[in-house]
């Protein structure tokens, strides 16, 4: 039923309110026009806050690589120590005797001992030096890369070999010691672990790193006090240090390959 002013005249239609001319209001992008409560642009999240650097501890960060020289090198070992253990003992020593880095040897064939001495573990493959072998020098390999460490090793193994058996013959030559000397039995891998030991300990952290150089200086000092081996004893001691005079050159960052 239409709805109707007394009198029964019509009432008078209402005129629209008018509204002020000018552009129509904008609208967010996404947003449907008349539809309340609708949910504004969607913000990016902010940027998490950076995480603060690690503090310097003067130990380069380098990315680990793997191990192969120390698997291929403990490998050949390995072989060697099997022929020690089940070879004859009659050509064990002549091996043994061919490969010593003796002064007499030195002066004839200095590459090839050189070398080959460092194919025996003085005590097969279960004495401390063989298991010291696998974690020392694989440790450097990882933290330095193959090269220095096949570097650290045969510069150590060469350079405390020398230096204990060239005072050697010079003191056969000066009559202090016997002509019995010059063919001392010498074999063994080591001086190298003792130079990558060394070496070792300047890349890792303060605590680690001292802890290995006491414990190498402890079973040094050890040896030399027990004078049971002293020209090895100081070897060990030099290689030591050998490989400790190396920390500026493996500090560097590798060449990218």
């Amino acid at each position: 039923m239409d709805r109707t002013a007394p009198g029964g005249t019509a009432a008078p239609a209402t005129e629209p309110a008018s509204t002020p001319a000018g552009p129509a209001p904008e609208t967010a992008p996404g947003l449907l026009d008349g539809i309340p409560r609708q949910r504004g642009p969607v913000r990016a999240a902010p940027a998490p806050p950076a995480c603060p650097a690690p503090p310097a501890t003067g130990v380069p960060t380098r990315a680990r690589t793997g191990i192969p020289f120390t698997l291929a090198y403990g490998a050949v070992l390995a072989v060697t120590s099997l022929v020690e253990r089940y070879a004859d003992p009659g050509l064990v020593d002549a091996l043994h005797r061919a490969s010593s880095t003796d002064v007499a040897h030195l002066m004839v064939t200095p590459v090839t001992v050189l070398f080959a001495s460092a194919l025996w573990v003085a005590g097969g493959v279960l004495s401390p030096y063989a298991l010291l072998f696998v974690i020392v020098l694989g440790a450097l390999e990882r933290k330095a890369g193959t090269l220095r460490a096949a570097g650290v090793f045969l510069t150590g193994h060469v350079l405390a070999t020398l230096a204990t058996e060239v005072p050697v013959g010079l003191a056969v030559l000066a009559g202090q010691l016997p002509d019995s000397s010059l063919h001392r039995l010498d074999y063994g891998i080591s001086f190298g672990v003792a130079a990558a030991a060394g070496a070792l300990a300047g890349l890792l952290t303060p605590w680690p790193r001292r802890a290995l150089l006491l414990f190498f200086a402890g079973v040094t000092g050890e040896g030399l006090l027990s004078y049971t081996d002293p020209l090895t004893s100081w070897g060990h001691a030099i290689a030591l240090a050998i490989g400790i005079t190396l920390w500026p050159h493996l500090r560097r960052p590798r060449p990218a390959p």
